[in-house]
């Protein structure tokens, strides 16, 4: 059964395939802070954007429901960071061009402390700023490739720099396509469900978006209601069913499958040509109805 425009969906619906823009608080784990939602929500499954460790804040939007099932969508965009760089010497006079060193694809290892195998990896910084340095701290602002260790880095830099140095706080700032223009606390979710039983809807419609939200840099594709029944009982899609694909998509690419009301069906690989009479275009990787 497919569903219903985004736009039109009960708070039920809401839940059951939404995403929460989630600012997490020092503390508990992403795991943690994700159970939470859960619960909170009464929904039996939730999952987080990428793990961010206790002592870390800011940007992690929750999946709920079904939409746990396109958690990979968030492999594909960029992560954004303000880190501090704790220095253990004074800072030196060339600080600006060591850090614009690391603007790069640089090697990393994962920390011991890791929960994935500590294989050397490349990962890249698309942007580092060196937003203020005052006494040993130097504050930054990291744009980078998704899976980057930023507390590797502030090592790395420390070394670069000759001082040593180590991460101090940091906080996540954004996680495509999600940034912190419109971060919704967890006491936030608590009173937005709690006025939703009284009868007043409107501040959970603000604080839970539809699960469409978190594929929207994603390219997307553009399939007849017809081809999304056809996906739903397991079947690729193929050329006749579908209505339009984005400009910029590529084959190989990850998109996002929607009927034309907006509505998501699948996530897959872009594998043939749209304008073909027949043929496969989209190869699933994961059903959304």
């Amino acid at each position: 059964m497919l569903r219903d425009p985004p736009e039109h969906r009960s708070v039920d619906d809401l839940l059951s395939f939404g995403v929460v823009n989630l600012d997490k608080p020092p503390g508990p784990s992403a795991h943690q802070v994700t159970g939470w939602v859960r619960d909170m929500a009464d929904v039996d499954r939730a999952a987080h954007s990428g793990t961010l460790d206790p002592k870390v804040t800011g940007c992690l939007p929750t999946l709920l429901g079904d939409a746990t099932r396109m958690a990979q969508v968030f492999l594909e965009g960029s992560k954004e960071y303000v880190s501090v760089l704790e220095l253990h010497g004074p800072a030196p006079a060339d600080i600006d061009s060591t850090v614009a060193e690391f603007e790069s694809k640089l090697y990393q290892k994962p920390p011991r402390k890791s929960a994935v195998s500590r294989r050397l990896r490349i990962r890249e910084v698309y942007d580092l700023d060196l937003l203020e340095v005052k006494d040993r701290q130097a504050l930054l602002r990291i744009r980078c490739e998704s899976g980057t260790y930023i507390r590797k880095l502030c090592h790395d830099l420390g070394l670069a720099l000759g001082t040593g140095g180590h991460m101090g706080h940091l906080r996540r700032t954004a996680t495509d396509p999600f940034d912190d223009a419109d971060l919704v606390t967890l006491h936030d979710l608590t009173d937005a469900l709690a006025f939703a039983e009284e009868g007043d809807e409107s501040w959970l419609r603000d604080v839970v978006s539809p699960a469409e939200r978190a594929l929207s840099h994603l390219p997307s594709v553009t399939i007849a209601n017809s081809a999304a029944r056809e996906v739903a009982n397991g079947a690729p899609v193929y050329a006749p069913g579908v209505f339009d694909v984005d400009a910029d998509a590529s084959r190989g690419d990850l998109v996002a499958c929607f009927t034309d009301d907006g509505s998501a069906v699948c996530l897959g690989e872009l594998v043939g040509d749209a304008n073909a009479d027949s043929g496969t275009v989209v190869s699933l990787e994961a059903v959304l109805v």
